[in-house]
């Protein structure tokens, strides 16, 4: 098994497209085609995780926060990226990061913080833009069902909980095929009319390669007429942060003792009790202040999140309550999706989360 066989199981659940374009994340040291030893995983990398690898054999270490996030100027012994650097390069030790494509997947970090708060009805509070294309295709009407069979099971044709979605009309297809062409209707140099089928279906822009690809495959024709368009549709499936609804209403102050025995945190920051039953509660792991605003109009009675400044706390006006529940805290399931993910498509593999805990932050209760 090599390192490409593990990331790409990773990429099928959280794929790289849903990353924001900020973020950097992937394989950042290493080289994919190396057999994968053994897998360490921790929410980010530290000398001590490394040395624990490197004591453990294992050669791969799956993070959620990129080792290597904005631009490296020097790599030298003087500072802790530096030294990670050289020193995963020494003992050939892979480094990867699923950082928000973790996050914004289906799946992903903030779904499993609200599982483990009990929402219900789990929706994804801001939806990723320009995620879904339709591609658009002609095929002879006795070959429309192998053609949809090819792209659905290329990955398109699938509306939220729907799949093999799509759309057909028949039409009359013309065409000359000149010369040096071998075509599978009509001869050479004669102009030729084709009952055909326009089919219509959309699948995740991230997949079009393996989409036209099964196209192209599938199709009789020599030259496949096919048109593909950006939508502006979103899929459902994917964006960052996640609003849902408690069994029952709580009292606030309870609310919050139950989040902090969840989280096992000492403390919580938040802004003042407004008087309400907590039932409705947006979240979003990690920094999460630039989605206050979506948390309000989705009218949430809570929103918990990470890493929010003073003025942040005056934003919801005695509206809503704000939770700043640490940002390890509300991101520390990563590691357990990661591990879930590979034991799930590799049974008998070295992984393991890392025994160390990477909080840089500390309580003084």
């Amino acid at each position: 098994m090599t390192i490409k066989d593990i990331i790409q199981v990773i990429e099928k659940s959280a794929p790289r497209a849903y990353a924001e374009e900020w973020d950097n994340v992937g394989l950042l040291i290493g080289n994919e085609d190396d057999t994968a030893n053994g897998v360490l995983i921790a929410l980010e990398l530290t000398e001590t995780v490394l040395q624990e690898a490197i004591d453990g054999g294992f050669n791969l270490i799956l993070t959620h926060h990129p080792l290597i996030f904005s631009g490296i100027k020097k790599i030298n012994p003087h500072d802790p990226t530096g030294r990670m650097i050289r020193q995963a390069i020494a003992h050939n030790i892979a480094v990867y990061a699923a950082h928000t494509n973790l996050d914004n997947a289906p799946d992903g970090v903030n779904h499993i913080l609200a599982r483990k708060i009990g929402l219900q009805e789990s929706a994804i509070l801001s939806p990723q833009q320009h995620q879904l294309s339709k591609l658009v295709t002609f095929v002879p009407v006795q070959h429309t069902q192998k053609v949809r069979e090819a792209i659905f099971a290329a990955g398109a044709g699938c509306i939220g909980n729907y799949d093999f979605c799509s759309f057909a009309v028949e039409g009359e297809g013309t065409f000359r095929a000149g010369e040096q062409t071998h075509p599978f209707v009509g001869e050479v140099g004669k102009y030729h009319t084709e009952k055909e089928h326009r089919i219509e279906t959309v699948f995740p822009t991230y997949l079009r390669r393996q989409v036209v690809a099964a196209l192209v495959a599938a199709h009789p024709y020599e030259e496949p007429a096919y048109d593909l368009y950006q939508l502006e549709n979103t899929t459902g499936q994917a964006g960052i942060g996640v609003i849902g609804t408690l069994p029952e209403p709580m009292d606030e102050k309870d609310f919050l003792l139950r989040l902090k025995q969840i989280l096992n945190i000492p403390v919580l920051r938040h802004s003042g009790f407004i008087g309400k039953q907590v039932r409705k509660v947006a979240l979003c792991g990690g920094s999460g202040s630039f989605l206050i605003h979506s948390a309000l109009e989705r009218n949430a009675d809570v929103f918990i999140t990470a890493d929010l400044k003073y003025h942040d706390f005056f934003t919801p006006d005695k509206k809503m309550l704000l939770v700043d529940a640490g940002h390890y805290e509300t991101e520390q399931f990563a590691t357990s999706i990661l591990l879930d993910i590979l034991k799930q498509n590799f049974s008998n593999f070295a992984a393991q989360i890392s025994v160390h805990s990477t909080n840089a932050v500390k309580y003084l209760i």
